[in-house]
């Protein structure tokens, strides 16, 4: 059964409805005195849209793909390259050791909050000990999806529900210029993930779940996990060839395994643990391997305390920030000895029967 079933899907919106919805960005009167050149503007993105112009640049897929003569989009091929590279660099015995760390919170100060995150103070303890440790580090600040101009997670569609092979490594959904989903903060933090060698995150909680800034990435890298690296194979997002090669039997390698990894997990109420442990599991599953008890921390900071003050709770909390450091301490640990070929999981001979 390949026939992939439909329904759901709206109609493409008439001429007056774009125009309502492409006008809501320039209702600044400061736009009033480029009028003209907004509507000749509004005019080509129609076309584009009623058109289906989702990669209007394009370049053939040549002999490294199932499918050379297919015309992939130049920008998926550009991020795809790269990550080539980010991944042979991590490999490299020669390289200096890598960790990214990554900011889950959605607060900093240059936007409504007014207040940098107490999760960007806990970032800077482990910048801190990794880099004594002769660790290199890069930085993920997720907040600045709130405060950075045009920047953009957009959501994971779902195309491995449809068929794993869909979903292509690096994602390929986006950008799509046609609907207008366009710099795609995704191309670079691929490559990110790719060029660690550990990564640690830092997040609050919010409402008993990760932040939305936090579940948009962590849903993107789905295609990390058993993604397709060839689009051409699918045609592209055909999704009834996808459901055919699925069925014909699928690998579902795993892009990032072998990474090591780190949590840290703070809240001022409730919810830590949960949070925590859907993050451990979710990176167990893409075959990352956590650092130890030590590197897998939740806590809360000032318990039903106020919010106004929760700064200074966190100044007097010498405990956990110690323990942050050992999170990143364990992390580097785990680093040096997967890269000596010294780290290896009691499990790591068995065979998954149940790969996906």
């Amino acid at each position: 059964m390949t026939e992939p079933r439909k329904g759901q899907a709206p109609p493409v919106l008439k001429r007056d409805e774009f125009h309502l919805e492409f006008r809501r960005s320039y209702m600044d009167p400061t736009f009033d005195a480029v009028k003209a050149e907004i509507t000749k503007l509004e005019e080509v993105a129609w076309e584009n849209y009623i058109n289906g112009n989702k990669s209007p640049i394009t370049t053939k897929a040549g002999p490294d793909f199932d499918v050379p003569d297919y015309d992939l989009s130049l920008e998926w091929r550009e991020i795809r390259d790269k990550l080539i590279v980010a991944e042979a660099t991590q490999k490299n015995s020669a390289t200096k050791s890598r960790v990214l760390l990554i900011c889950g919170s959605a607060r900093n100060d240059g936007s409504c909050p007014g207040e940098i995150s107490k999760t960007f103070r806990l970032i800077k303890l482990a910048t801190e000990t990794l880099e004594a440790d002769g660790i290199e580090v890069d930085f993920l600040d997720l907040s600045l999806l709130i405060s950075a101009y045009d920047k953009h997670i957009y959501p994971c569609k779902g195309c491995a529900s449809t068929a794993m092979p869909l979903c292509h490594w690096p994602c390929s959904c986006y950008p799509n210029h046609g609907q207008r989903q366009t710099n795609d903060w995704m191309a670079e933090i691929y490559e990110k993930w790719v060029a660690a060698h550990a990564v640690i995150i830092m997040t609050p909680v919010y409402w008993y779940q990760a932040p939305a800034v936090l579940k948009l990435m962590i849903d993107r890298l789905v295609c990390a996990d058993g993604g397709n690296p060839d689009p051409t194979t699918t045609l592209g997002k055909n999704a009834k060839k996808a459901k055919e090669l699925e069925l014909k039997g699928w690998s579902y390698p795993k892009h990032l395994a072998g990474r090591a990894y780190g949590l840290v997990v703070h809240g001022d109420v409730a919810g830590i643990e949960g949070v925590r442990r859907g993050l451990s599991d979710w990176l167990d599953w893409m075959g990352l391997l956590d650092a130890g008890t030590s590197s897998r921390l939740d806590r809360f900071i000032g318990y039903y305390e106020s919010y106004a003050e929760s700064h200074e709770v966190l100044d007097r909390d010498v405990a956990v920030q110690q323990e942050v450091r050992n999170v990143a301490s364990a992390v580097a640990n785990a680093v040096a000895k997967i890269r000596a070929g010294e780290f290896s999981p009691p499990d790591a001979d068995l065979r998954r029967p149940r790969p996906k």
